[in-house]
């Protein structure tokens, strides 16, 4: 047995615990195409037909069967994915559940809306869409859709955070936060007007302290109306191009910059999946719910190799694949890196 095939054989095996395909073939062929994306390092399909054992002579049948397998509305994208997740998840009860929101832009044509569990150094996916929409500013019925999922996913979570930059701070989203219940960390754009114990409103911009300092309010509203009240920190982080203001709906402190940091995980995340890891760009589709299914595919390799990364680390074989003398790279790169040895080495 090749080792890309041991690879599919245990791939096919974690699938197969929780995820409710309709039809059998869609889970084998999934399970090919995360073994291939591992190995190749790329979601491009004509870059996965050396990985894959097959009786067709031609390169071009491979990758029909690929597209075939993307353009299947049988394909249910959450029924595949998310009974992992969850499964993944359910040990989390106890802790809190950050979640980051964000937003990327394909070829300057598809905006792809993104909801991720913060954890292990990186983010996970948990949801996402796919939008013909180029620009990654969207309104608020655009993810609307996702915050309801995840809220009715999570219902069992008593602590969730919701981390966002500023161009999902509106009124709909506080609302919506609001009835949710759940805590919240968005960033202000710096014209926002604001309303305090001066008598006179004030924007955002006039309130950041100098470099390396921070400031702490109490009982703000928001916008001219004055509709939502809320606690806001603005800082000027060395480091950062811009200064950061934050509101929440928890006691106002330095934690709540450090908890808003979580965020940028996010953009580790779209960095592996786009240029680094996996390569997204390079997939040449075009079309919304073939994409969603490509995603599918890299969420699976993130949820898979960040598992295979803490059961290395647990193990006490870590550096056998990191060369730091602590743990220096996050645990999706060590399971990756991990399971590039075992296809390479046996």
């Amino acid at each position: 047995m090749s080792s890309s095939t041991q690879l599919y054989g245990q791939l096919f095996g974690f699938l197969r615990q929780y995820c409710r395909a309709q039809d059998l073939r869609h889970l084998k062929a999934l399970a090919w195409m995360v073994s291939a994306l591992l190995c190749s390092g790329q979601l491009s399909l004509p870059a996965w037909e050396p990985y894959v054992p097959s009786r067709a002579t031609q390169a071009q049948s491979v990758e029909r069967r690929w597209r075939r397998w993307l353009g299947n509305a049988r394909v249910r994208v959450s029924h595949l994915y998310l009974p992992l997740m969850m499964a993944a998840l359910s040990g989390w009860s106890h802790h809190r559940l950050y979640l980051a929101l964000d937003t990327t832009v394909l070829w300057d044509r598809y905006c792809m809306i993104h909801l991720s569990v913060v954890c292990c150094g990186r983010a996970v996916p948990l949801l996402w869409r796919v939008l013909e929409h180029g620009s990654a500013t969207v309104a608020f019925e655009a993810y609307q859709p996702l915050l309801r999922k995840a809220r009715w996913l999570l219902r069992q979570h008593p602590d969730v955070m919701l981390l966002a930059d500023r161009g999902f701070a509106n009124h709909e989203l506080m609302r919506w936060l609001q009835a949710s219940r759940w805590h919240y960390c968005l960033r202000l754009p710096c014209d926002v007007i604001l309303h305090g114990a001066s008598k006179y409103p004030s924007i955002v911009g006039s309130l950041y302290p100098p470099l390396g300092e921070a400031r702490l309010y109490r009982q703000v509203r928001l916008w001219a109306d004055g509709a939502y009240r809320c606690n806001l920190v603005v800082a000027t982080v060395k480091g950062a191009k811009q200064s950061w203001a934050v509101v929440t709906d928890e006691l106002p402190s330095l934690q709540t910059l450090w908890q808003y940091a979580l965020r940028f995980r996010v953009e580790e995340l779209f960095l592996d999946s786009k240029s680094g890891a996996f390569e997204l760009e390079d997939s040449r589709l075009r079309c919304e719910a073939a994409l969603e299914r490509l995603y599918l595919v890299a969420a699976l390799a993130v949820l898979y190799a960040t598992a295979q990364g803490m059961s290395v680390q647990i193990a006490g074989l870590r550096q056998q694949v990191d060369p730091h003398w602590r743990r220096g790279i996050s645990y999706l790169k060590i399971g990756l890196r991990w399971l590039k040895g075992v296809v390479h080495k046996g």
